[in-house]
């Protein structure tokens, strides 16, 4: 039997984020699936300071689409196309759209964990759409503390997909959210845990 909690108990609001934020916005560069930042002191701060992207032997910071999205929306990233014109909110978000499947849903959960002061980081090698590190821990100082998969309310899942899920992070010794994404893109998130009885 799966145990549900409400979001507010499983991750709690931090009151104010307080990240220090570049005078200039970092310059990047959409390329198909991915964004490439230029290589610059502001640009390694996003990757060490709060752990988006992965960091280049050049010095440069790939990041994915739901990054560049979140990080232009915050005002902390410039996006440029091949032309050197830069790319608004509305037209990443478009391109980003016709190149990942349910990438508006992943957005949502995305965006509301960061704002929450989570590092949050893909987990594909894991089955999962993203994993979660606990609030002060960065990757590769310790595990991600859950594995989360983004859902709309109004999807159905069958019972061997939701066991699936439940296996994925019980193998991985992460616990499992299920963020559940309304029509007003608020996200509320379900813990689900195996009991013994």
């Amino acid at each position: 039997m799966a145990k549900k909690k409400e979001h507010s108990e499983v991750l709690p609001k931090k009151e104010e984020i307080k990240e220090q934020i570049p005078k200039e916005p970092v310059k990047a560069y959409f390329s198909k699936e991915r964004v490439l930042t230029e290589s610059s002191d502001n640009a390694r701060e996003l990757y060490n300071q709060s752990r988006y992207g992965t960091l280049l032997e050049d010095g440069r910071v790939q990041l994915s689409l739901i990054e560049a999205l979140y990080l232009i929306e915050k005002k902390r990233l410039v996006v440029h196309d091949s032309r050197d014109k830069v790319i608004d909110f509305d037209s990443f978000l478009k391109k980003a759209r016709k190149t990942e499947a349910n990438f508006w849903i992943r957005y949502s959960v995305y965006k509301d964990i960061r704002n929450r002061g989570y590092i949050i980081k893909t987990a594909l090698k894991f089955g999962a759409d993203f994993r979660i590190y606990d609030r002060g821990i960065k990757p590769g100082e310790d595990h991600a503390k859950w594995v989360v998969f983004p859902v709309h309310e109004s999807s159905t899942l069958t019972w061997y997909e939701f066991a699936a899920k439940n296996r994925v992070a019980h193998s991985t010794k992460k616990r499992l959210l299920i963020g559940i994404v309304d029509t007003e893109m608020d996200v509320v998130y379900y813990e689900v845990k195996w009991l013994r009885p």
